[in-house]
């Protein structure tokens, strides 16, 4: 056996290096007469261990993929006797002859670099189900790392089935021994690779797409929650390029009747975020849901971008509690609601007022502030006349201005943190934004006095960065001033 296997390592090799020698080894017919000579060993030792039969194999298919790599049936053939050799076996447990499959199963992958060429083959798949839990997430790995070393792209929903069956050890629970739990770094690891390969299955037309993340999304809604937040973003991810790629309606000639509509694609992805605060993972859906609204957005669809907005609310007050999280959820939730164009003027107002709501119920007053003072963006937009409003700009300024002081009194008082004079240096920042914009409720006379409290406080000089940012305000006061034109004569008017 050991003759057989180092003679067939010994031809690969030389046929590797020596390519004129091929037409002779075709001549002789050469897999033939060793395919039927490693049968021979074989059925003349009954008791053959599996490690000995499947290194014969594993020389014979490096041997065929050197001298016939045209010829995919051959290589099937030799997968196909090594699954007759292992039937009956249940799975291998001898580390060995596991290493030995695993080498086996990567030969193709290293000969042809394209794991396409390695789906062809119908046995391969047979052969993979012989290996343990650990060594199938061993192979699912070296096969994912195949493609994304060599950018293999996965065209189609059928080869995507395929090949999400090669590496279920990696995308399902698999039945684990009691007590066998696998290293968390090892997992995330593994789930991270499995969340690179979704941007490998890809194809231009969007109705074969729409089949590809539909595939992904049933093995990965039953893959276990842990994988959930591993897994569902990136799929979230695909499913909006998809939606970015759909012709608009006017220049789609089947109009509603397509088969993949932007409607169709929001609802799947409205299903699969849905599963996430169950695992929980709430502030991952949060993100997701308001990216989904940012691409209704887009395709000026309001009643699903409206949805998916509530969809965040209901997230932001049921399961975000952390005071930090809920500042950046804000932050989050004023900045994308900027963006949106397409509510009318009763659905921006309902999640306008909430947003403001949110804002002034922070647990910190320079939370408070901040998030106020931002808010006052959501009522004026340069591009949009119909979102103009100074009176609720100005108000939203006033209000933070209101709760910079509170917070200053605090401050003073001993209870919080001193500095607070930056909250004002901040909005003082806004008013000059909105002053420049022409805002008529932002006077000078606001702009002005704004300025004389921040030089009455007294504790301006104790807070370098206050004082450092409150001269940069000043000095660029006086870059627009020089601008000339008409910023440039609005700014003369501020006296400082």
């Amino acid at each position: 056996m050991t003759v057989l296997s180092r003679l067939m390592e010994r031809l690969s090799n030389y046929a590797a290096l020596n390519a004129e020698v091929l037409p002779y080894f075709l001549q002789v017919e050469a897999f033939s007469k060793l395919n039927n000579a490693i049968g021979k060993v074989i059925e003349s030792q009954e008791d053959m261990p599996i490690l000995s039969a499947v290194t014969l194999y594993s020389s014979l298919l490096k041997f065929t993929l050197h001298v016939h790599p045209d010829r995919l049936d051959y290589a099937d053939q030799v997968l196909g006797s090594c699954v007759k050799q292992l039937s009956g076996k249940g799975k291998i447990n001898d580390t060995r002859a596991t290493k030995e499959i695993v080498s086996l199963l990567s030969a193709p992958l290293e000969k042809y670099n394209d794991v396409v060429t390695a789906l062809k083959l119908t046995n391969y798949p047979l052969v993979v189900e012989y290996l343990d839990n650990e060594t199938k997430r061993i192979m699912a790995t070296v096969i994912i790392r195949s493609i994304m070393k060599n950018n293999t792209l996965i065209t189609t929903a059928e080869k995507v089935e395929a090949l999400l069956e090669l590496i279920k050890g990696l995308i399902n629970d698999l039945d684990e021994p009691q007590g066998l739990e696998v290293d968390e770094n090892d997992f995330e690891e593994e789930q991270n690779s499995v969340a690179r390969l979704v941007h490998m299955l890809y194809n231009d037309d969007t109705e074969e797409m729409f089949k590809i993340i539909s595939i992904l999304k049933k093995h990965f809604l039953t893959g276990g929650p842990k994988r959930l937040k591993f897994t569902i973003p990136p799929l979230v991810v695909s499913t909006l390029k998809l939606i970015r790629r759909l012709p608009v309606e006017g220049d789609n000639p089947f109009g509603k009747e397509a088969s993949v509509t932007a409607t169709k694609i929001f609802q799947f992805l409205n299903q699969i975020i849905e599963a996430l605060p169950n695992v929980p993972s709430p502030d991952l859906a949060f993100r997701l849901y308001l990216q989904c609204a940012e691409a209704a957005n887009k395709c000026d669809e309001e009643p699903i971008a409206y949805e998916f907005f509530t969809q965040a609310y209901i997230l932001y007050e049921e399961e975000i509690s952390d005071s930090k999280a809920q500042v950046t959820a804000l932050q989050l939730i004023i900045g994308t609601l900027q963006r949106m164009h397409v509510f009318g003027v009763e659905n921006r107002d309902t999640l306008t007022h909430k947003a403001t709501g949110y804002s002034a119920k922070l647990l910190k007053k320079p939370d408070q502030c901040r998030a106020v003072y931002a808010c006052s963006h959501l009522f004026w937009l340069e591009d949009h006349e119909t979102i103009q409003d100074g009176d609720r700009v100005l108000l939203c300024l006033k209000r933070a201005l209101k709760i910079a002081n509170s917070a200053q009194q605090i401050a003073s008082s001993g209870q919080g943190s001193a500095g607070s004079v930056t909250l004002f240096i901040e909005i003082l920042n806004k008013y000059l934004y909105f002053y420049e914009k022409g805002i008529p409720q932002i006077t000078v006379e606001s702009v002005e006095s704004l300025i004389q409290l921040i030089k009455n406080e007294e504790s301006m000089p104790s807070d370098p960065y206050a004082e450092s940012l409150f001269a940069s305000t000043l000095q660029f006061m006086e870059f627009q001033k020089q601008k000339g034109g008409a910023i440039g004569d609005r700014y003369e008017e501020i006296k400082v």
